[in-house]
């Protein structure tokens, strides 16, 4: 489902510079990020931010990992995204095009991709996730995280982004800590049409219904606007797979953050977007690689 699972594992950095050309144009709008420099193991990518005299860099005798406020800078949500909502997915897939290995992602996750998702997560306002993954992958809140607190409180940021589950039947277990323990209030996306037991419910264990459809379900084209109402245009999707394909097929994603991760796992695991295709592939433009152990981490940008 989402590109890895929250935790504090890091890893080791990439193993030897290559010769990589410049990074080429994002399309308009898209992520800002460092000026581009040569990065070990990387193509086609956009540097970390300090010279190099400044740092030790990945693949010198003294390895290191990427520090989280060098991965925040590289991952920094465009100017746009303060005017307008922004909505950037985080996932990952196996080399064979599969999302999860035996019903979770993190099989197929890495640490340093474990890394990027707690700072994706750490520069939202808000997480959107659909009910069935959050069943599936035990969802907790998101937590505070001392790493970024100066960044998000100069952002105007609260501590720590709230999670909205996007569900028509509000089947969900509201004792749950995801319910029963946020730093935020969790918010329930979901439609006019909801049952009714199910909204009180979920107003009683103190979640936030938002109504982002006319009929059962949200709208998916209505739900980045939804959010922004209430001064969350930084947004970020972690799945699952048919979540994701409603955001595309509703021409709503505006950024894809893909890990590639260099395994095969056969089998018949969904693909990272799910439900009916489109008649015109949506495309997008690379906006910057990392490597680093076989595994990349890919930016994408709706052009």
């Amino acid at each position: 489902m989402a590109s890895g699972a929250p935790g504090p594992s890091a890893a080791g950095a990439a193993d030897a510079v290559r010769d990589a050309p410049a990074v080429p144009a994002g399309p308009p709008g898209a992520p800002e990020g460092p000026e581009p420099r040569e990065i070990p193991g990387s193509r086609d990518s956009r540097d970390l931010p300090g010279p190099p005299e400044d740092r030790d860099l990945p693949g010198s005798p003294e390895d290191r990992e990427w520090s989280l406020d060098e991965l925040a800078e590289a991952y920094a949500y465009p100017a746009a995204a303060r005017a307008r909502p922004w909505l950037r997915a985080n996932m990952v897939t196996s080399l064979d095009g599969a999302a999860q290995h035996e019903g979770r992602s993190q099989p197929i996750s890495s640490a340093t991709d474990m890394r990027i998702f707690g700072t994706l997560r750490a520069l939202a306002d808000v997480v959107v996730v659909g009910a069935e993954t959050v069943r599936l992958e035990g969802y907790r809140p998101a937590r505070a995280r001392e790493a970024f607190a100066e960044r998000r409180a100069a952002a105007g940021q609260g501590p720590a982004p709230a999670i909205a589950v996007v569900s028509a039947s509000l089947d969900l277990d509201f004792t749950a800590p995801l319910f029963t323990a946020p730093l935020v209030p969790t918010l329930l996306l979901t439609g006019a049409g909801a049952p009714p037991e199910r909204v009180r419910a979920a107003e009683r264990a103190g979640a936030v219904v938002v109504l982002a459809g006319d009929g059962a379900g949200v709208d998916p084209a209505r739900v980045p606007e939804a959010l922004a109402a209430r001064g969350l245009t930084r947004q970020l999707t972690e799945g699952g797979p048919r979540l994701l394909g409603q955001w595309v097929a509703a021409g709503v994603l505006d950024e894809l953050c893909l890990t590639v991760s260099p395994l095969l796992t056969a089998g018949d695991a969904q693909r990272i977007a799910g439900g009916p295709g489109l008649a015109v592939p949506a495309r997008f433009a690379l906006v910057s690689v990392l490597e680093e152990e076989g595994f990349l981490y890919t930016r994408y940008g709706r052009i």
